[in-house]
């Protein structure tokens, strides 16, 4: 029982600490160094140079947008300003440039049939009410809300009995956008001087913020007669990479251009954008009128992202220490191979791995030596020993004397009073 406990206790309260062994081989050596040269060359190529984990980064971009866009087009023989084109007219980061309209005038509340031509007998216009009366000879029923009804199938191409009219407004890629992008320490462009007389282009002037409309549509492989006719929807991203360790000047944006409804394009419903808005009056006798106007439209979405990074204490420690310890992976590669896949692998366990007693002092000169299987006591002379007495469980004689040959074969080095002694457990 004791036996089992001292067992117990002494293999639980044990202490490990690191030996030096050194080991020359050539390919060892080569397998060592070439690992710590390619742990080292990612931390400093990849982890400092190429991700600058010395810095912190922030992708939260706060910043506003502007656009103004400017041209003139014709509608059939009227000329249209940004005030008849563009909706809305704020001047936000999300805008439309009008290029086709369907306009049904004069339209009053009341009762009429759904729509004005054979073609269209079975459909159901979907901003008024059907009131359950039906011509059957004719085919078609009779609705309630604004009349006449919309026809929005109209063909600019086929003059036909309707109350709609379709109009195109022409030279819609011709304008210009100019795009303001504040951030909170600077904005989309160099200088108020240098952009007078400029128009973006990404290899001649990839800075300046003055748009032509044909010139991002040709950017997106567009077919600008189709968008024009069934409208569409056209980012335009801006974006920052900004190191803020340099100067503020150099923060620069790059612009990229896309289709955003490119993948409906093929789609059997809802192709392109469009949208409705009406202009209303009153008669002479109050009654309300209005002029309705379904608009297929381009709309442009400004979106920003970007990245600022800037030196960071924090991270840089962290990731300095991260390649200090991970230089240790090729010892624990070569201590593999060592130990496990060379020759001499038990010789170099040997040579690694040593088990060393715990020792203590006693009052009485004597000390006490702890292993797995025996408690030996060491009784001390000034200069040597003088005798080892064995209690513990196991023992078979007492007093035996230690003599100078199997003293010098004992490699744990002791401290006496007067002197260095060699000691190893039995």
């Amino acid at each position: 029982m004791t036996s089992a406990l001292c067992s117990c206790l002494t293999s639980i309260l044990t202490y490990e600490t690191y030996k030096s062994v050194v080991v020359r081989s050539w390919p060892l050596g080569i397998v060592y160094r070439l690992m710590q040269l390619i742990i080292i060359s990612y931390f400093v190529g990849y982890v400092f140079l190429y991700e600058r984990a010395y810095q912190v980064a922030d992708t939260a971009t706060e910043s506003s947008v502007i656009t103004k866009v400017k041209g003139f087009g014709r509608l059939n023989n009227a000329v249209m300003d940004v005030a008849d084109y563009i909706y809305p007219p704020q001047g936000e980061g999300v805008f439309s440039i009008i290029t086709k309209i369907i306009k049904t005038d004069n339209q009053f509340q009341g009762r009429c049939s759904e729509v004005t031509h054979l073609e269209q007998f079975t459909h159901v216009f979907s901003q008024c009410i059907i009131t359950g009366a039906c011509n059957t000879s004719a085919g078609y029923c009779e609705i309630e809300g604004w009349c006449p009804a919309e026809d929005d199938k109209v063909d600019i191409s086929v003059r036909r009995n309707s109350f709609s009219s379709i109009s195109i407004v022409s030279k819609f890629y011709f304008f210009n956008v100019f795009i303001t992008n504040l951030l909170f320490f600077r904005e989309n462009f160099p200088s108020t001087k240098s952009i007078k007389n400029c128009t973006y282009d990404k290899n001649t002037d990839p800075f300046c913020p003055i748009f032509r409309v044909g010139y991002i549509l040709d950017e997106t492989q567009q077919n600008v007669t189709l968008l024009a006719d069934k409208g569409g929807e056209i980012g335009i991203n801006i974006e920052w990479r900004c190191n803020l360790d340099h100067n503020v000047n150099s923060c620069v944006p790059t612009y990229s251009f896309s289709k955003l409804d490119a993948p409906f394009q093929n789609a059997s419903l809802s192709k392109g954008y469009n949208f409705r808005f009406a202009k209303y009056y009153k008669t002479e006798d109050g009654t309300d009128y209005r002029c309705l106007h379904k608009a297929f439209a381009v709309r442009f979405d400004v979106m920003v992202t970007g990245i600022a990074r800037k030196f960071s204490l924090i991270p840089t420690v962290i990731n300095v220490i991260a390649a200090v310890t991970s230089v240790g992976m090729g010892t624990v590669l070569c201590d593999l191979i060592l130990l496990h896949c060379s020759k001499g692998a038990q010789y170099y366990k040997e040579k690694k791995f040593e088990e060393v007693l715990c020792v203590d002092r006693l009052k009485d000169n004597s000390i006490l030596i702890f292993n797995r299987y025996k408690l030996g006591k060491i009784v001390l002379s000034l200069h040597r020993i003088s005798g080892i007495f064995d209690n513990g469980p196991g023992s078979s004689e007492e007093g035996k004397k230690v003599d100078e040959q199997k003293l010098q074969q004992m490699p744990l080095l002791m401290k006496t009073r007067g002197g260095n002694i060699l000691l190893k457990h039995r």
